[in-house]
């Protein structure tokens, strides 16, 4: 006799909502080890059969915390792109830099090495930024453009997004030598792709949490 499937609660739930904000509280402040279903009951004030409901496996809870969390990431780097198209370039590395510095994704990052489900929402995700930050440079500079140095678009893309995260993780085991150096250089080299202008700042409401590290720097 065939078994009827488990019943889960929906995703448009205020409760389920809230789950999802407790887990990134929780894993701002002690990591993804600290996420489990008695410690997320806790600290939601619920029962852990209630959290199960919402999430049946663990794996659930972290993907959709991720999934969440994405959606809110790509909808502001759409609104940065849009209001920066004059400068993609430096829009898409301080777009890098957040993203390397922000505690969120490096636990998510963290948490992927572990989970392969994890992982592969993870690539999904970068995917998804890589593409839309390339079309935004491509709408300024054409798609067969070639850089000084024979970069196509696709390549420094990945130099922008790539440059920031490794220096990250260094700094993140107290290592720090030529950050500045590497950082200030390859600013500069941007700066010959495409003239510095003032620009707006950010608002801080849209500004994701951090970990506390920023863009080295030699002042």
């Amino acid at each position: 006799m065939a078994t009827s499937a488990r019943r889960v609660g929906a995703e448009t739930s205020k409760t389920r909502d809230g789950l999802l904000d407790c887990v990134e509280q929780m894993m701002f402040a002690e990591g993804y080890a600290s996420v489990t279903y008695r410690a997320l009951a806790a600290k939601a004030g619920v029962t852990p059969s209630l959290v199960q409901y919402y999430f049946p496996s663990l794996d659930d809870i972290f993907l959709a915390t991720i999934r969440r969390y994405s959606e809110r990431n790509l909808a502001y780097l759409a609104e940065v792109l849009e209001r920066r198209a004059d400068d993609p370039l430096r829009a898409v590395w301080d777009y890098s830099w957040d993203e390397a510095s922000g505690a969120m994704m490096t636990e998510f990052m963290a948490l992927g090495n572990h989970r392969k489900s994890i992982r592969a929402e993870i690539a999904a995700v970068t995917e998804s930024v890589r593409k839309m930050q390339l079309e935004a440079l491509t709408a300024k500079f054409g798609k067969d453009t070639r850089f000084l140095g024979d970069l196509s678009l696709p390549a420094l893309q990945l130099l922008m997004s790539g440059l920031p995260k490794f220096l990250n993780l260094e700094e993140g085991i107290g290592v720090k030598s030529a950050h500045a150096e590497v950082t200030e250089a390859f600013e500069r080299y941007l700066d010959t792709l495409e003239p510095p202008s003032p620009r707006p700042k950010r608002k801080p409401a849209k500004r994701r949490p951090t970990s506390g590290r920023r863009r080295p720097s030699s002042a």
